[in-house]
């Protein structure tokens, strides 16, 4: 019962934070490319920077924004921060309940690292904090001004942090807290950064003052960081469903191509959007593809030699399927973590093991997201010898 109560917790978190992040995206790339669009025109009002005419579902839309703030403020006023908030908070539910609840399975890798649950959580916990307080004092250094610097210190942190997780967790955890720390950097900029200096704009117009134009400088910079990390933090986020990703040796560098891919992407939409000339831009497109290639290649399926000539009979294969899998993957499995088997994936008989062959050779012999955790310690020639027996069919 208590797998089951969690199994829909999960679900509900998921489709929440599905939910949430789309429109906290969605939000996010309208208002850089609403930004991107302003125009200067004949008749403004006072102090407008830019304004922008808009065409969609049948109507007409006339966007003006101010250099720093209007005189006064409507008593409608409309914020734009919840959807941020609780991508966050549904996203850290989910950490919680299939990552720490289960940090055995799902983040604890004892080849990679002996350690416990306990421990693998409260890492993963000051990891997270540490990663906001280092990016923060970035931005907030005289580094901050300098964006190319300050892009490319960013870029080679989160790598940095990529490799550290891949030394401390399996590599479904090492990625998915590479997602979850850009993930709260991004939040976080919001929580902490873009709206308390709204706030302060606000709390200035209503006192009858002169806003400080810094607080809208800051925290439009933040905002163009958030936009160009969104999306490789969501593949980051989807990870976990791809061994090819997450249990690549290298997957440090994989994380390299993917924020590589995503800003490269993400700056030819957004100079679009600005108007830019397509030859100014066009140069970003051949980088994200030979960043796209250069993934597909490092991630190619590969012939193991070790599997030439080697004859494995059904019956030592079942016995390796027997020690190492069936725990999870049976009709009625034992292992407590689970009341059916995942994704319904049976392999009690040599005719089960035959049908889903290819899942097998993909999650536990070109790469050892499987066992989960390895709890069962499957041996490198155990892996060799599923594989051969899978290639000779």
């Amino acid at each position: 019962m208590l797998t089951f109560v969690a199994d829909w917790l999960n679900i509900l978190l998921r489709w929440a934070h599905l939910v949430v992040g789309i429109t906290w995206i969605g939000t996010s790339f309208y208002f850089i490319a609403l930004d991107l669009s302003l125009r200067a025109r004949e008749k403004m009002s006072p102090g407008v920077f830019g304004t922008a005419w808009q065409v969609h579902g049948g109507g007409f839309y006339h966007v003006e924004k101010f250099t720093v703030a209007p005189p006064a403020l409507p008593e409608d006023l409309q914020w734009f921060k919840w959807d941020a908030y609780l991508t966050w908070v549904t996203g850290f539910g989910l950490l919680i309940t299939q990552y720490y609840v289960n940090a055995s399975i799902y983040l604890v890798d004892r080849a990679v690292l002996p350690m416990t649950g306990g421990e693998a959580v409260l890492i993963s916990i000051l990891s997270l904090a540490a990663g906001w307080f280092a990016y923060d004092r970035l931005c907030r250094s005289p580094i901050g001004q300098n964006t190319p610097v300050l892009a490319l210190i960013v870029f080679v942190g989160i790598v940095a942090a990529a490799w550290m997780f891949g030394e401390i967790y399996s590599g479904r955890g090492a990625l998915i807290h590479v997602g979850a720390l850009v993930g709260t950097i991004m939040a976080f900029n919001v929580f902490m950064i873009i709206v308390p200096n709204q706030r302060k704009i606000v709390a200035s117009l209503v006192a009858g003052e002169a806003p400080d134009p810094k607080y809208g400088k800051i925290g439009k910079q933040r905002s163009v960081h958030n936009n160009y990390l969104t999306l490789p933090v969501l593949l980051m986020m989807v990870s976990n469903h791809y061994p090819m990703l997450t249990n690549h040796p290298q997957n440090w560098l994989l994380v390299a191509l993917i924020l590589l891919i995503g800003a490269m992407v993400r700056h030819f939409i957004n100079r679009h959007e600005a108007g830019d000339h397509f030859n100014q831009i066009a140069w970003t497109l051949p980088v994200a593809a030979v960043g796209l290639m250069v993934a597909i290649v490092m991630t190619a399926p590969r012939t193991d030699p070790a599997h030439a000539g080697m004859q494995v009979a059904d019956a030592d294969v079942m016995g390796i399927v027997e020690r190492h899998c069936v725990a999870c993957h049976a009709s009625q499995p034992s292992h407590e973590g689970f009341e059916e088997a995942p994704k319904g994936v049976v392999l009690e008989t040599v005719a089960d093991l035959g049908r889903y062959a290819p899942l097998v050779d993909a999650q536990a012999v070109k790469s050892d997201a499987m066992p989960l955790g390895n709890e069962s310690g499957m041996t490198d020639d155990e892996r060799r010898q599923l594989g051969a027996w899978i290639a000779a069919r």
